[in-house]
């Protein structure tokens, strides 16, 4: 008896042992495949991109066809651009993801507005962009750089709202009962305890939005448009980079072609470095 029960037990044991072999060896497979893809793109990017990096890239605006230039002004635009959306977005996100996190467990509006900002979240750009279009652009009759940063602070408030509510959610309660027990007030303690507890993930949801809005073409063509030369008043069109980048991998100038090469390069690195800059600041507070 014990020994058929012996048998039984070892014949468990080597059926687990091969699933979970089977199993590692699917996700391993699934890992490699993705960082296969990931690393041809950055490998592309850098080919065909890093020639085309010079020092005029930064310091003269966009050529016509058959001219030597760069990109300063796409440059500039973008970062204006962005700049104002992160500012604009930013606080919405973080104040209504402290409202579901810390005062929506009871009633239905928590709930709800989880729901319509997983709506949002996932909803295409370009419906955005059609959406500041005709409630803005169409009504003071032209292209703006304040349209195209008012589009992507739309598209920043739903990563925020996610992440700083599921950040807050992460914090144990603990912490807040033992500011409770000191006297200390609901707003001060999500100011002095919760966000000082989340600051790491909520400050990563803030990077995941800008990362998200500098390369985003679509909201730009309907808000922004694009301009050829320098421009700094953000009520006229305004250049930048996701629309030139468009544009000039777009045509059938080999010169265009390698700004855009340059321009998607610049992006992605722009982008890598602030994640890495982020993550070894954190680290070593």
């Amino acid at each position: 008896m014990a020994e058929s029960v012996l048998n039984m037990n070892n014949g468990i044991y080597r059926r687990r042992r091969l699933v979970n072999r089977v199993m590692l060896t699917i996700s391993l497979a699934a890992l490699l495949f993705g960082l296969f893809w990931l690393f041809w793109i950055i490998l592309t990017l850098v080919f065909k991109g890093a020639p085309a990096l010079s020092l005029t890239l930064f310091t003269e605006i966009t050529p016509p066809p058959g001219q030597q230039g760069g990109l300063i002004n796409a440059i500039v635009g973008s970062l204006l651009m962005a700049g104002v959306g992160t500012l604009v977005g930013t606080p919405v996100g973080i104040l209504a993801g402290t409202y579901l996190a810390e005062y929506g467990q009871r009633g239905w509006l928590a709930p709800a507005t989880r729901f319509l900002n997983d709506v949002l979240l996932s909803a295409p750009s370009i419906i955005i962009g059609l959406f500041i279009y005709a409630v803005y652009v169409a009504q003071v009759g032209h292209y703006s750089g304040w349209a195209g940063a008012l589009a992507l602070s739309i598209l920043v408030i739903p990563v925020v709202v996610r992440t700083t509510d599921n950040m807050l959610m992460l914090v144990p309660n603990s912490l807040r009962e033992a500011a409770a027990a000191l006297g200390c007030p609901k707003w001060r303690m999500i100011t002095m305890v919760c966000y000082r507890a989340a600051k790491t993930g909520i400050i990563t949801g803030i990077l995941l939005a800008i990362a998200r809005i500098s390369g985003e073409t679509a909201p730009l063509l309907f808000t922004a448009l694009s301009n050829q030369f320098m421009s700094l008043n953000m009520n006229q069109p305004m250049a930048n980079l996701p629309v030139v980048i468009y544009q000039y991998a777009a045509s059938p100038f080999q010169d265009w072609n390698d700004l855009a090469w340059a321009g998607a390069t610049l992006i992605t690195l722009l982008v890598l470095g602030i994640n890495i800059l982020a993550r070894n600041l954190f680290r070593k507070s």
